[in-house]
């Protein structure tokens, strides 16, 4: 009976006064990690798009994410209408648009290829 009554006793009361903080560096450490591998590049891919969708113009030639190569011929605030041959224009979602392509540069390697 006795030990029992040692069981139900409080517990002793020596820890450091620093043993939350300590326990919670590893989250603190993962959450850091987090944010410079996972966070922070995606903002900044997300900033990057948002600013070449604003900077869309005619002429440019873009890609979209059904993958249809064309080139710009006519903008609003919300639809990109595409060139993708002769006679042949596409209205697309400007959020549809991924990237731009075709430099001159690129184009002049293609050809003499």
């Amino acid at each position: 009976m006795i030990d029992l009554a040692y069981a139900m006793g409080t517990q002793p009361q020596g820890g450091s006064p620093f043993g939350s903080i300590s326990a919670l560096a590893p989250l603190a450490l993962m959450f850091v990690v987090f944010y410079f591998l996972l966070i922070r590049p995606q903002q900044k891919q997300k900033r990057e798009k948002s600013q070449m969708l604003a900077n869309l113009k005619k002429g440019d030639k873009v890609i979209s994410q059904g993958g249809i190569l064309g080139t710009v011929v006519g903008l609003t605030d919300n639809v990109v209408t595409l060139k993708i041959a002769d006679q042949v224009r596409v209205e697309c979602l400007r959020s549809s648009v991924v990237g731009l392509w075709g430099t001159e540069g690129e184009e002049k390697r293609e050809g003499g290829s």
